[in-house]
């Protein structure tokens, strides 16, 4: 049994990419994940506990991160979690260990452009779409929640 975990950090190493005996590709890299909080004596903001995960992901994941991931990003993953313990030169540890299943940039701090991989398409709300611009207009609503109907067409949404 494993854990799910998500964390937001800064990826520490370009990613590394490696595949297994059956030419599955797999990628490593080093994420930092600490909380800035503001010290009230000095009215400035100061850097927290650091955590240090190692962050593999495969296939495609694996593929895609090593297109898009480099050193000093900004990511938000989401995976299994676990802790292993390690001996080397007769020190000892525990690891922090994150399995990706999702990643991707954090968009608080800077932007993206996304580009869809024709090989990877997963089901979606919008799976049937024929073009982005279809997806997009599936659904138009402001923040607020209340519904607006896509330009040029009238009607309720129900």
């Amino acid at each position: 049994m494993s854990d799910h975990i998500t964390v937001v950090g800064t990826v520490v190493n370009d990613p590394e990419r490696r595949q297994t005996s059956a030419g599955v590709p797999i990628i490593n890299f080093r994420l930092a994940s600490n909380v800035r909080r503001r010290d009230e004596a000095t009215g400035t903001w100061v850097d927290g506990h650091t955590n240090w995960y190692a962050v593999s992901a495969y296939r495609g994941l694996a593929e895609h991160a090593l297109e898009s991931v480099r050193k000093g990003h900004r990511v938000i993953v989401s995976g299994s979690f676990k802790l292993r313990e390690w001996e080397a030169n007769g020190r000892q540890g525990v690891a922090a260990e994150i399995d990706a299943v999702s990643l991707g940039h954090d968009l608080l701090w800077g932007t993206t452009v996304y580009r869809r991989s024709a090989e990877s398409s997963p089901a979606g709300p919008n799976a049937g779409a024929s073009t982005a611009g279809e997806a997009e207009s599936a659904v138009h609503a402001d923040l607020s929640g209340s519904w607006a109907p896509v330009p040029g067409e009238e009607g309720t949404p129900y």
